[in-house]
């Protein structure tokens, strides 16, 4: 059984960069960032990636089924015990779908969903200031936030009732997020 942990965040929050920093530093961890496994398929300009693309390039969300296909299918093919999705659910959608998964098979179970919060000033500020591709602008950024906050209370809501949603402080530095981040993980993965 592997042990999955979803980091959540708004744009800009830093849960890529914590959550890869965690799995460069332990080989027992593997992380993948959603958006990275979509923009690899747009990178191999299959049928997919074309799809893929003409809903990234606007701020919007891609499909139910092939987020979650892809998801799945990066977790069954880990290389470790413990894997790190992060980026992941943006919806109600894709939180049920991945539930709905999760709850018909024994290979994977979720241990943990961890929000990385960050005012929007924060996110806007550091997305804005990173310039790393296109869609890192003012119009794609508002759009991007409002994808992220509609859902948010109800996907906090949904694990909590699971007691599976934790809070880390991300308004500081990388290396007091990547450290709390990890200690948290480690805490969840010993209660067993």
């Amino acid at each position: 059984m592997k042990d999955l942990f979803l980091i959540i965040g708004a744009p800009g929050s830093g849960k890529t960069t914590d959550a890869s920093i965690i799995a460069k530093e332990d080989d027992s961890v593997t992380h993948y960032s959603t958006g990275d496994l979509l923009r690899e398929e747009v990178a191999r300009k299959t049928e997919l990636g074309k799809l893929i693309d003409s809903f990234i390039s606007k701020g919007n969300l891609v499909p139910l089924n092939v987020v979650v296909d892809t998801i799945v299918t990066a977790i069954k093919n880990a290389p470790t015990q413990n894997i790190i999705i992060d980026g992941y659910p943006r919806s109600v959608e894709q939180m049920q779908a991945f539930d709905k998964v999760l709850s018909e098979q024994n290979e994977v179970c979720l241990k943990g969903v961890i929000e990385v919060k960050v005012s929007e000033q924060v996110a806007r500020d550091r997305v804005l200031g990173r310039n790393r591709g296109a869609d890192d602008n003012e119009e794609v950024f508002n759009n991007r936030m409002g994808v992220y906050l509609e859902p948010l209370e109800a996907i906090i809501k949904f694990y909590e009732s699971k007691n599976l949603h934790f809070v880390i402080n991300g308004e500081r530095s990388i290396e007091e997020i990547v450290m709390d981040m990890r200690a948290l993980i480690n805490k969840i993965k010993s209660k067993g």
